[in-house]
């Protein structure tokens, strides 16, 4: 498929949200080291349980309000909301420095508006035919996963060579860019004939209710047991994102530049894992054996955080990391094969709900059982060399597992490994029942944007497949 460029300068383009994108990440993968050293000074006890909260109640506030503001971009237009989210999602990049509490506090609070993939989706789905948003919506993940690729490596040598100050300075600096370019550059995506009509139209409940989705998922046993795939194997992804980083560098030892290279080449290895492996696996072996694959990889990744403690199993584990990310894209394919075009957006709703949840469980878990195993961090300084890993009682029989929250995670995956030996490989119309069209025709008579709708709803997999 081939990205059509709009006809003229003022129209809107897909590389509007790619640069939207690629500036708000940026910014805060520049913050990667900076923020490691600030959450354990301020939290100098259970570090890795604040962590997880910080970012618990961050997901859930996300969970929460990603619906209403989905359906109210679809009725005011995807700029504004651009712009909403973007600002109070780089918000507490400059309280970094100014007060760290404030910093954390409004980090938590901000997952009420950080939903910006979310419009970002809806701003391709509206610009784009059918045949081509999973092409645009691949450029704009790629460009998610560049940019994490790039920054944390620059942050790292800038905070090194001139201090954490000018780093903050620099990632604020470019997220006031990133305002100013949606306030400046970034045209209107929603049809002008839809606006004027759609000021006056009310919201429905069920539009904004994060569970409406949820409670759909009973309703068909292909559905069930995708939804309980995703929710188990999601669940520790989580949780892992919140807290790897931090794991690497204060308890196994990495030092900041380590860190940051260790991101990069694992983001590099997961792009080739998704454009060139997956598509040789999907042709040879199939969608369904092919999310089996990736289950497989998952489960000795996690087994092998939870029991390495050398650096060079976390380099190891690194790479099996990046063969693990072809889960989620088989998994969106095998959805969006079986379910009725008119269907999509209802059916990866679901898997959009389950995936939001688990947002906001798997940090808050992760968090609690490092503080149930007694895993805390003993220094300052994560950059020291021959840093060993640091318990905050190493004589417990709990510390002869390094990372507890990670072997948890790899007995979830097997779990979710088991009920998705039982997915059918071609559902035909089991995917289809009367039901969903009945749940579907609701929501389009709602609905203002039904493209929107559909972006929506693949969102999540298209974002967190690119990490």
């Amino acid at each position: 498929c081939v990205i059509r460029r709009p006809q003229g300068i003022g129209e809107p383009s897909v590389y509007h949200a790619v640069v939207v994108i690629f500036l708000e990440f940026f910014a805060w993968g520049l913050l990667t080291t900076p923020m490691l050293t600030v959450l354990h000074q301020t939290f100098p006890q259970h570090t890795f349980l604040m962590n997880g909260l910080i970012h618990g109640v961050k997901g859930l506030l996300s969970f929460l309000s990603a619906p209403l503001i989905g359906a109210l971009s679809d009725v005011w237009g995807r700029k504004s909301f651009l712009l909403l989210t973007v600002f109070f999602t780089c918000a507490p990049i400059p309280l970094m420095k100014i007060s760290p509490w404030w910093y954390f506090a409004v980090i938590s609070m901000s997952g009420v508006f950080a939903v910006t993939f979310s419009v970002i989706f809806a701003y391709v789905a509206d610009i784009t035919q059918e045949h081509e948003r999973s092409t645009a919506y691949g450029l704009v993940s790629a460009t998610f996963a560049a940019s994490l690729v790039t920054s944390p490596a620059i942050g790292a040598y800038l905070s090194v060579a001139y201090g954490d100050t000018l780093v903050v300075i620099l990632a604020t600096a470019i997220a006031l860019l990133d305002i100013c370019f949606i306030l400046v550059a970034v045209p209107e995506s929603l049809p002008e004939k839809m606006r004027p009509a759609s000021w006056g139209a009310p919201i429905s409940w069920e539009q904004a209710d994060p569970f409406a989705s949820l409670r759909k998922v009973g309703q068909d046993s292909t559905v069930l047991l995708i939804c309980i795939t995703v929710f188990l194997s999601y669940l520790p992804e989580a949780g892992q994102y919140s807290s790897f980083f931090l794991y690497l560098r204060q308890v196994i030892g990495f030092s900041s530049e380590t860190v940051a290279a260790f991101i990069a080449v694992v983001g590099i290895l997961s792009i080739l894992a998704q454009t060139v492996v997956l598509g040789i696996l999907m042709r040879s072996i199939g969608n369904k054996n092919t999310i089996l694959l990736g289950l497989g990889f998952q489960i000795l990744q996690l087994a092998w955080y939870g029991f390495g403690s050398q650096p060079w199993m976390m380099w190891a584990a690194g790479a099996v990391a990046a063969m693990s990310s072809i889960t989620f894209p088989a998994i969106s394919a095998i959805v969006s094969r079986n379910a009725d075009p008119d269907q999509q957006g209802v059916v990866q709703g679901m898997i959009t709900g389950i995936r939001g949840l688990c947002n906001g469980l798997g940090p808050a878990l992760y968090g609690f059982v490092f503080y149930l195993f007694h895993v805390e961090l003993t220094d300052t300084d994560g950059s020291e060399k021959g840093a060993k890993p640091n318990m905050a009682n190493p004589t417990d029989e709990s510390a002869i597992i390094p990372g507890p929250p990670f072997l948890f995670g790899a007995c979830s995956v097997l779990l979710s490994l088991l009920v998705a030996l039982f997915i059918p490989e071609h559902t035909g119309p089991g995917m289809r029942p009367g039901a969903y069209k009945k749940h579907s025709n609701g929501a389009q008579s709602h609905s203002h944007s039904p493209q929107g709708s559909g972006a929506e709803g693949k969102e999540p997999l298209l974002e967190d497949s690119s990490v």
